[in-house]
């Protein structure tokens, strides 16, 4: 009985074309300043860090703060903040003395959930205060009895703090949606 068995053929690939011969290796993209491991990153991270201890120390040295519950929010979110910030500006100063770049992607997402959080809890923090001192000041005009002048620092030096917080969120976002 004569039954056919295929047989497999050895196959040339085909030759290279010369625009693909010639197109230049695909590299990853360059650390951007401001992501983690970098000299941005860390200046960005020192920066919240004292805009965020100057809020909190501005705020606890005023007598009459625990009276508002905004001003004790505020007080709760930039400790947060600060200390988060302090935490992730020692992690970069050790990746760039070991000359490290943070590009692991569960780093990554931790900063930026962390990010995110902190962020978003120092701008409600510091919108919920900046609307009970324009209350206390332009309202009630009752800014000879409070410390009119030290709530209003220290809820701008909040505002910083989630002005330097913002690009570090958004660069490990980008970083973490473009793998």
């Amino acid at each position: 009985m004569n039954v056919s068995r295929p047989s497999v053929h050895p196959v040339e690939a085909p030759p290279l074309t010369d625009g693909a011969h010639n197109a230049p290796p695909r590299f990853r993209m360059k650390d951007l300043q401001g992501m983690p491991g970098t000299p941005g990153s860390l200046a960005l991270r020192l920066s919240q860090f004292v805009f965020a201890l100057v809020s909190l120390s501005v705020m606890t040295t005023t007598s009459d703060f625990p009276s508002v519950t905004a001003f004790c929010y505020l007080v709760a979110a930039v400790g947060f903040q600060s200390l988060w910030s302090l935490s992730l500006a020692i992690v970069d100063i050790y990746a760039l003395l070991v000359r490290r770049s943070l590009r692991n992607s569960r780093a990554i997402s931790l900063f930026t959930i962390g990010d995110g959080i902190t962020s978003t809890l120092t701008f409600a923090a510091a919108c919920a205060s900046a609307g009970i001192t324009v209350l206390i000041g332009n309202d009630l005009d009752k800014c000879s009895v409070n410390h009119c002048a030290r709530f209003e620092s220290a809820t701008a030096m909040a505002f910083i703090c989630w002005f330097a917080a913002t690009p570090c969120f958004l660069l490990n976002f980008w970083s973490l949606a473009s793998r």
